[in-house]
């Protein structure tokens, strides 16, 4: 078996980096979105304290708990995100932290949260950090200080992360398609993606201008990235699945420069490094035997050889026919999707439970090498072995068995014919958000313009309206596009969603309107510029924009030097609000956001630090505190501090 001891064990302290980076970027933003003064304070959706287990289940969350502590609510959750930071932190800096109990503590704890995050907390890389963190709980040694050996079992957990990176991946190229967005079939959805995306980098409005010819390319490429290379991780030939590993991490870097997608990329390419072993990072062969029986040698040289051959070969040979790429006299490269709908729903049908069958597959062979493995050590060591690899394959047989009901959203005739205990599992643990369905960027949005809605306060109904000026979404034309990962603005990202629909589809921005209007610092503290410093505006009101990239052409009308965007008035989003409006705040009681507070507990020691530790941080810059942890952990690891 490959050596995987160095591998895991970057794999794990890269783990701490994503809950360090995930942890500090929720900090700072808690009062303002989840404080009692927030935009969607926690108190309205937390149960009481359980007085049972079967109480605590119906909302598992370490925050209904820690009132026995003496904390209120948004201290539990600052206290939450502290212990996430700091333990996270030693797991990075320490290997005597990074054991099963430590990753046990920051699944818990992120899982808390997540719980009660409501809509500024439902993204695709929380559940994925929350699955991958479940996974990493069954990789990590149990006793982190003797950590000199690998268990055979931990390569069936590898297999596991392997598995959840296919998923990922193949759903993601694969709904890009079955959402028949005219965009991803006409492969122009890159036009429009590097404009119309969240938060785009200042890398962004450069890749946007590249020409037409390229960004059908580049879709293609996407295309083939995600949905043919993925299968690539399961073959027995360690050059293809390096070779694979090198597509995904190329292709979430590029994500990572023109996009902010906080540490979403980033934690897909930790679950990238499932695909490596210790001789790629070290550079030293493994320490078994090879096969000394020269005729079974050479037969198993030639059939590496021409595997790898016919993997590529192939790979190519579709690429260039399914999206006829023909390079064209002036060096350009012509490219078009030759199937149809029809065409790829008769993939799906087969390819679905061809992936289920390999899958079974690879890890019953995975599982069978660890138990071989198991066999060759000596005495106590055997049965202790043994005892793991059967406790730990059997968990890996659940895993899996409970991640085909998500892994089959794609296709539903597949997944009608999975077994009804299978769906009956996945029920029971769906709570936990353990396997999840993926797929990002179904449809392309902004096509025709990037909507954007513009908030604005004034004294007067009639003139003297003034723009609030986010940190980080796109507002004044002139301002540079913002580097943000791996800090999430929650409040940005949801502006973005917002402006895809309507305020009564969104109902937290009428309480962000009325925040605005009554001065809330908590709130304030999230935006960047507030035009009313000295006293809240008397009226409140939104409007949306269609915004585009300018132009670095000269020729073109929307060539600019100054501007990174130009911008149209499309119409009313909120009409306008006033804080002594009757219906207004009729409907901030209805919302509970106007309450009567309840009596605090009385302060002890313990919540009077933890209000100590907030009015020091207060609510600074997202990018920056992040930014700084993550430094201030690299600088304990390089001086040695808490080695190893």
């Amino acid at each position: 078996m490959a050596e995987l001891r160095r591998t895991r064990d970057l794999f794990l302290r890269s783990m701490a980096v994503i809950y360090m980076f995930a942890f500090s970027s929720l900090y700072v933003q808690i009062p303002g979105l989840y404080g009692d003064n927030g935009i969607l304070p926690v108190r309205n959706i937390l149960q009481k304290e359980p007085n049972s287990f079967d109480d605590f289940q119906k909302q598992p969350t370490l925050i209904r708990l820690l009132p026995k502590l003496g904390l209120d609510i948004q201290s539990s959750m600052d206290f939450i995100a502290l212990l996430g930071i700091c333990l996270s932190f030693s797991v990075f800096v320490s290997g005597y932290m990074r054991g099963m109990l430590s990753f046990t503590c920051l699944w818990a704890l992120y899982f808390s949260l997540f719980q009660v995050g409501q809509t500024f907390l439902w993204f695709q890389w929380d559940i994925l950090l929350l699955e991958a963190g479940f996974l990493t709980i069954l990789l990590a040694p149990a006793i982190p200080w003797k950590n000199e050996t690998l268990s055979p079992h931990d390569h069936v957990i590898f297999w596991l992360l392997k598995w959840l990176l296919f998923r990922l991946m193949f759903a993601s190229g694969v709904v890009k398609l079955t959402s028949e967005c005219p965009t991803w079939w006409g492969l122009t959805a890159l036009n429009w993606h590097y404009e119309s995306q969240c938060l785009p980098t200042p890398m962004a409005w450069y890749f946007h201008q590249l020409p037409e010819w390229f960004q059908k390319l580049s879709v293609a490429m996407t295309y083939i990235i995600e949905i043919p290379v993925p299968w690539f991780f399961f073959l027995p030939i360690r050059g293809l699945r390096i070779f694979a590993f090198y597509n995904q991490v190329f292709f979430q870097i590029l994500i990572i420069i023109t996009g902010n997608y906080n540490f979403f990329n980033m934690l897909t390419i930790v679950l990238c490094m499932s695909l490596l072993d210790d001789q790629y990072l070290t550079g030293r062969k493994p320490k078994y035997v090879p096969i000394k029986i020269p005729l079974v040698g050479l037969v198993w040289k030639v059939a590496k050889i021409v595997t790898a051959a016919g993997s590529l070969s192939a790979l190519l040979y579709y690429s260039i026919t399914l999206f006829n790429l023909k390079i064209r006299p002036d060096w350009t490269v012509d490219s078009k999707i030759e199937f149809t709908l029809s065409d790829l729903n008769e993939f799906l049908k087969k390819s679905v439970p061809l992936s289920i069958a390999v899958g079974i597959m690879s890890l019953g062979f995975e599982t069978l090498k660890a138990v071989l493995s198991s066999l060759k050590r000596p005495g106590l060591k055997k049965i202790v072995s043994l005892v793991g690899c059967v406790v730990f394959g059997i968990a890996a047989v659940g895993m899996f068995a409970v991640s085909l009901v998500p892994h089959t959203d794609i296709e539903w005739e597949t997944k009608q014919q999975l077994w009804p205990s299978i769906h009956q599992w996945h029920g029971h643990v769906r709570p936990y958000e353990i396997s999840n369905a993926y797929g990002l960027f179904r449809t392309m949005t902004g096509v025709g313009g990037r909507p954007e809605v513009i908030i604005e306060g004034s004294n007067s109904m009639d003139y003297g309206w003034k723009e609030y000026e986010f940190y980080y979404k796109p507002g004044n034309v002139s301002r540079r596009l913002p580097i943000v990962a791996p800090h999430q603005p929650r409040l940005d990202w949801q502006m973005w969603f917002a402006a895809l629909g309507t305020y009564q589809q969104n109902p937290w921005l009428v309480n962000l309107a009325y925040r605005l209007l009554t001065g809330q610092p908590e709130v304030l503290e999230l935006i960047q510029y507030n035009p009313f410093p000295d006293h809240p505006p008397k009226y409140i009101r939104a409007n949306l924009f269609h915004y585009h990239y300018t132009s670095w052409d000269k020729k073109k009308k929307r060539y600019s030097t100054k501007n990174w965007w130009w911008r149209q008035k499309k119409n009313d989003y909120l009409p306008i609000l006033s804080s002594d409006e009757d219906s207004l705040v009729q409907y901030m009681r209805q919302q509970n956001i106007i309450y009567k507070p309840e009596k605090k507990p009385p302060a002890n020691m313990f919540r009077t630090f933890v209000e100590y530790i907030r009015n020091m941080i207060g609510q600074m810059e997202g990018f920056t505190f992040v930014v700084s942890i993550f430094t201030a952990a690299v600088a304990v690891t390089f001086l040695g501090i808490f080695s190893p």
